[in-house]
């Protein structure tokens, strides 16, 4: 089984995925992109520019990362569990397609149903609320030690909100103010 299935099987099952799988898979996508070297994985591109989303969920990870590629910008995203639990339990999707629905704000024409081909619609077996919360307490037992670890290097930088359009405006603007 390729790395990518094993990291899926993790997730569908509500685990994390192990920290030797993840830096595994950064380092191959790295490398496929010439930013890293195969054979010296201690220098990365200096042209090179990514976002990781959900790695690392540890400070063990954020070390174990940081021998392959410096760190200098983390976001912390703030948002009350209740409002994540709610969209993820009104999220639906076409499976064929990948379009998404969300029964609170982006319904579908005909509920249950693709609005293009009239399909239906199912939840990913991620998207379970069981699965959502163990997920979360989880992340909340490892992740003080690993906001204080980027807090110590003068990387974090925190923004609180309950949209996309109440945060995206924020980091736009710190991103802009850090990097342009």
């Amino acid at each position: 089984m390729n790395s990518g299935l094993k990291a899926e099987t993790a997730m569908q099952a509500g685990n994390l995925v192990p920290d030797s799988l993840i830096l595994e898979l950064i380092s191959s996508e790295f490398q496929s992109k010439g930013w890293l070297s195969a054979s010296s994985n201690s220098s990365i591109s200096s042209n090179a520019s990514f976002i990781l989303d959900g790695f690392p969920r540890t400070a063990t990870q954020a070390s174990s990362l940081e021998t392959l590629v410096p760190i200098n910008f983390v976001v912390q995203l703030v948002t009350p569990p209740s409002i994540i639990l709610s969209r993820i339990a009104s999220r639906w999707v076409h499976e064929s397609s990948g379009r998404v629905y969300n029964t609170d704000f982006n319904a579908p024409k005909v509920p249950g149903k693709d609005d293009i081909t009239g399909e239906p619609l199912t939840q990913r077996e991620d998207d379970s609320i069981d699965t959502w919360k163990q997920r979360l307490r989880k992340f909340e037992e490892t992740s003080e030690p690993l906001l204080q670890h980027y807090e110590r290097k003068g990387c974090l930088w925190r923004v609180e909100g309950n949209t996309s359009d109440e945060i995206s405006p924020q980091l736009f603007a710190e991103v802009e103010k850090r990097f342009c």
